[in-house]
């Protein structure tokens, strides 16, 4: 409805009705590299052995640590807030600098820090290029679980679009994701009140995020996208408790979804 702010009860009220159905057509039819130049320099961190790490350390002054240390957890915060992909390259080159021969206990002490101060975890996602996200350590909510601020607008829309992409069986296309959000009155070609550009806030903000993975489907024109649970998903919420809210909406047991239900025992 132009005009209007939609609550986030009405935006699961509809997702309700529109995923009823959605199943009801499904039954009648069965019947988703580090940069070279400056960033090169640091890339690579060298290997030590933890005498080497001491030696290290007492050549510099504990003041000299504590001040890096804060500083990566300020940049790391901040990355956090924003949902930005942390790549160790930019710590390197922005927070450690020249403490590189020290890089492991900075970073080290900063963990420690973000888990016992602000109940985070600085998790790996891509070993290959080293870029991680900080997740919370704090215990789950059953069912409505994706980080604190889970009842953000922009949050609750994500949560309709993992579900959906989970129950098409973990991947779903963009125009299947473009025509559910429709029938939420979400049009992705429109400017939204509260979410703004919507197909900006999927393909961009959430890919970037790493909650969602986007692939081009090859030999489509025009071009056409396969749309998966990126990294940051699968690690701050699981498709057991995803399937949980599905079934809260549906007022059903989640055995209703067998496939679902089985794969979701398995990854837990």
């Amino acid at each position: 409805m132009a005009g209007r702010r939609l609550p986030a009860a009405e935006i699961w009220g509809r997702f309700n009705g529109c995923w009823r159905h959605w199943m009801s057509q499904r039954k009648r039819s069965r019947g988703s590299g580090l940069t070279q130049g400056d960033d090169e320099d640091f890339s690579v961190v060298p290997t030590q052995s933890p005498s080497q790490v001491q030696r290290n350390l007492e050549s510099r002054s504990q003041e000299e640590i504590n001040r890096k240390v804060t500083e990566l957890v300020q940049f790391l915060l901040v990355k956090d807030q924003k949902k930005i992909p942390i790549k160790r390259v930019d710590i390197l080159k922005k927070v450690i600098r020249e403490y590189k021969d020290v890089y492991s206990e900075i970073v080290n002490r900063a963990g420690r820090t973000l888990q016992q101060v602000f109940g985070l975890q600085m998790v790996e996602i891509d070993t290959k290029h080293h870029i991680y996200i900080l997740t919370s350590t704090l215990p789950r909510v059953e069912g409505e679980n994706l980080k604190q601020d889970i009842q953000t607008a922009k949050l609750g829309l994500l949560i309709v679009i993992l579900s959906f992409i989970f129950m098409k069986g973990n991947s779903a296309k963009d125009s299947a994701v473009w025509e559910f959000l429709r029938r939420l009155r979400v049009h992705p070609g429109e400017k939204h009140e509260v979410f703004g550009d919507v197909k900006k806030l999927v393909m961009e903000e959430f890919v970037r995020q790493k909650y969602l993975e986007i692939t081009p489907i090859p030999l489509t024109d025009p071009p056409e996208f396969n749309f998966q649970w990126g990294p940051r998903a699968a690690k701050e919420t699981s498709k057991k408790d995803i399937l949980s809210f599905v079934a809260k909406m549906q007022k059903k047991e989640p055995s209703f979804w067998i496939s679902q239900y089985n794969e979701a025992k398995a990854n837990t």
